[in-house]
């Protein structure tokens, strides 16, 4: 797989580190669009999601490892149309992410605050994870 700081890709620099922030999340866990920003240095929660819905590394770059602060899924590749939703689901439950019956995720699925991060995706931003990277 490509590597998506150093793309050749037609990505944005804010892009590249949004993509490069997907890799601190585990296999078996999501994280917020608002904690993602948090942990790349970034405001504003909407502009991870602008950046999730044109990943060209999905699924390998895990932009359906994001969900909304409720733990309500939000958008697939900028739909949330109940298709979209149902894939991303899919997704997530294919890697052991149990849904409560109202369809949030729960809290133990949700990394609010920890950052985990891929050896080989490792930047000065993004401290390394003392477990050894991800699954």
């Amino acid at each position: 797989m490509e590597n998506p700081t150093q793309s050749t890709k037609c990505t944005t620099p804010f892009q590249k580190k949004v993509y490069a922030g997907l890799a601190g999340i585990p296999l078996g866990f999501v994280t917020t669009y608002g904690t993602l920003a948090k942990w790349i240095g970034c405001g504003s929660s909407q502009a991870i999601g602008q950046a999730l819905k044109n990943n060209p590394f999905s699924p390998q770059v895990p932009c359906h490892r994001v969900v909304k602060k409720d733990g309500t899924l939000g958008g697939f590749f900028g739909k949330t149309s109940n298709e979209a939703i149902r894939k991303k689901r899919c997704l997530l439950e294919c890697e052991g992410i149990v849904f409560e019956r109202s369809g949030k995720i729960p809290e133990c699925f949700i990394l609010r605050t920890e950052k985990v991060v891929c050896p080989s995706l490792a930047h000065e931003n993004y401290p390394a994870n003392p477990a050894g990277g991800i699954q």
